[in-house]
């Protein structure tokens, strides 16, 4: 770890919102979630939550999300599920959605903690989950098409929700809590021992101020003994 890597990933998560989410209710096109969640990450989100379909399009879908490993993918079985998920955390969601009742995405203050709701890429958000949303937003169209794709839509929206925060000061301050910051920090820095310890059951180390593992002897012994006991089980 060279001190320009680490002090990039510190000033990377010290930007993160965590207060703002996005979900994804039922969007499986692998393209489309890797833009999405690509975005999600260049605005500063950490937390995103996924109701992917139970069809033949899970795999690929989970591929994809799989692939950006900056942000934290919550899976669930619906869209209802996740909105009742972002709500106990005390987020307002507003589902990306054409309805009587929605406003243009820019009318609507998105310094509040915020959750997008974006829908599949050929139906959009589902009845119970539009239903459930505190607003609907859409993005007034000028040509033909009535719609942007998803994964568009959601980098329109997004761009918005930075700027308004950016504007306020919200990414000039650290903002997660000091546990989840540790935590984050010890995933991004060594991935590869982050996910020695989510096999075995060992707690993250703590790290010292270079990024490095601050008792790396005490670790070592607590990873070697936990891989001895997966292996003889």
């Amino acid at each position: 770890m060279t001190p320009e890597r680490h002090a990039r990933l510190r000033a990377t998560l010290d930007r993160r919102q965590p207060d703002l989410s996005v979900i994804m209710d039922g969007v499986h096109k692998p393209h489309n979630i890797a833009a999405i969640v690509r975005t999600c990450d260049a605005v500063g989100i950490l937390d995103v939550h996924a109701a992917l379909p139970d069809n033949l399009a899970r795999f690929p879908a989970g591929t994809a999300l799989g692939s950006q490993r900056w942000v934290n993918i919550h899976y669930h079985d619906d869209g209802e599920e996740a909105i009742r998920r972002v709500r106990d955390q005390g987020m307002q969601v507003l589902a990306a959605h054409f309805s009587d009742r929605a406003v243009p995405y820019r009318e609507l203050d998105y310094t509040r903690p915020t959750t997008l709701l974006l829908g599949t890429e050929k139906f959009g958000v589902s009845e119970a989950a539009a239903e459930a949303a505190d607003e609907h937003v859409i993005i007034p169209m000028m040509g033909m098409v009535a719609s942007f794709n998803v994964s568009v839509a959601a980098a329109i929206i997004l761009a918005e929700v930075c700027e308004q925060r950016r504007a306020a000061g919200l990414y000039d301050r650290r903002r997660v809590d000091p546990a989840t910051y540790q935590h984050t920090l010890f995933q991004w820095s060594h991935p590869r021992l982050a996910a020695h310890c989510r096999q075995y059951g060992v707690p993250y180390p703590a790290l010292n101020e270079a990024g490095e593992i601050a008792d790396p002897k005490r670790f070592n012994f607590l990873l070697s003994e936990a891989i001895r006991r997966g292996e003889q089980d």
